[in-house]
């Protein structure tokens, strides 16, 4: 699979096979994917255990290392959110649609892998396998 790290624009509607609404559509590198099958769909939360509050509620020397910088105004709720940040992953197998001739090294079909960060509302293509 070929990491990327790349915002994409995502449409959410009706999948094939897949029950209620998935990623229908994307836009990628000024390109319209269209979603032909979800193939897995999982929830990950963040890494809290590395976060320096952690560390310092079990008394970790990394608490201190880290600091708290930019933490030490967080209000209690805004922490909260942040240790139990979720994003929802997403692997679909996807087609572009037609178009402009191909550029050089981008796949016309494959098994596309999204990240929706809930908080934010923002989607990544975190991979590609083609």
């Amino acid at each position: 699979m070929r990491r990327y790290d790349e915002p994409v624009e995502v449409r959410r509607g009706p999948v094939p096979g897949w029950p209620g609404e998935g990623p229908a559509q994307l836009l990628w590198r000024g390109r319209l994917w269209k979603v032909r099958a979800v193939v897995a769909h999982w929830v990950e939360t963040g890494p809290w255990w590395q976060h320096a509050h952690v560390h310092a509620v079990i008394g970790s020397e990394e608490s201190s290392a880290e600091g708290s910088a930019g933490t030490s105004g967080t209000d209690g709720t805004a922490l909260l959110e942040e240790l139990l940040g979720e994003r929802e992953v997403w692997r679909v197998e996807a087609g572009r649609g037609p178009g402009r001739p191909e550029p050089q090294g981008l796949p016309t079909t494959g098994v596309l892998e999204l990240t929706h960060d809930t908080a934010e509302g923002r989607w990544q293509l975190v991979g590609c396998t083609d």
